[in-house]
């Protein structure tokens, strides 16, 4: 489980830097606290029993208490974030004094995106918060209390959109598990039996059950994830094309450049060189 809130406490706030391949080690869920994360660098992915979800520099995720979910990186950015943690005390008297719509959109939604003057603003925010909150300044609490209302309007009113991808129905641990081993495993010659195995299923039951879950054969589901790590290599580095689809998975220059046009509708090549906007 994450850290709890220190007794007493109401609202927390850290900045934190961590390694580029950070990943949480297991599913976990806070038992008794909301929390808001912003990236400042790094690019993560998440996985809740719902839905999947990527989240990069300048968003905003939002996590309510009981619910399970994990998160690992998708590039080799050092992960650098703020983390808020917050008491259900606090949004009861966020409900109250402000809007309870406010309170149940914003974790309901859970990822956030903004423009560059809102990410702007909501550093402004976070540092000032990180400040009071690490000065121990008087009257610590109502002025957190107060940053917090103002942070939480704010990404209701200043949102440009949300890049969450729900399943097909609720995923069991088993298939959270199975799909982190592929996220961590992508680069290797993975094999259906080998995820399945991972899990103790068969390969037959396991199949049916991803793609009834997930919503994609694990075949698709496996080649997404290698063009996602392929595109960040493409616009982020200049390696060759063939030392590209080695890394991710692919195995021959000529493969790579076979399966990345048919999904994508261009070549490798052309992708590196024009201005495309990474797609999920």
């Amino acid at each position: 489980m994450p850290l709890k809130m220190p007794k007493d406490a109401h609202i927390t706030i850290q900045k934190r830097n961590l390694p580029s391949d950070f990943s949480m080690p297991q599913m976990e869920m806070a038992e008794s606290h909301y929390s808001l994360g912003y990236i400042i660098s790094g690019d993560r992915r998440f996985i809740t029993p719902y839905e999947r979800y990527e989240a990069h520099p300048g968003d905003i995720t939002a996590m309510p208490p009981g619910l399970y979910h994990r998160t690992f990186s998708l590039s080799d950015s050092a992960y650098e974030n703020y983390l808020i943690k917050v008491s259900p005390d606090i949004a009861e008297s966020f409900r109250r004094e402000v809007d309870p719509d406010i309170w149940d959109y914003v974790f309901n939604q859970k990822l956030f995106s903004f423009d560059d003057l809102t990410r702007s603003k909501i550093e402004s925010i976070l540092s000032d918060m990180l400040e009071i909150y690490t000065d121990n300044a008087p009257y610590c609490e109502a002025l957190l209390k107060g940053l917090i209302f103002r942070l939480l309007v704010l990404i209701r009113d200043r949102n440009i959109n949300s890049g969450r991808i729900p399943f097909k129905g609720e995923l069991s641990k088993d298939i959270m598990e199975a799909m982190y081993y592929i996220e961590k495993n992508y680069a290797e010659p993975l094999k259906l039996g080998d995820v399945a195995g991972s899990i103790g299923f068969s390969e037959g039951h396991f199949s049916r059950l991803f793609a009834a879950k997930v919503g994609t054969s694990f075949s698709g589901y496996l080649v997404n994830i290698r063009l996602r790590h392929a595109k960040e290599l493409l616009i982020n580095t200049d390696l060759p094309i063939s030392d590209i689809a080695l890394q991710t998975g692919f195995g021959s220059g000529d493969y790579f450049s076979a399966c990345f046009s048919k999904h994508e509708g261009i070549t490798p090549t052309a992708f590196r060189t024009g201005e495309y906007q990474i797609i999920s």
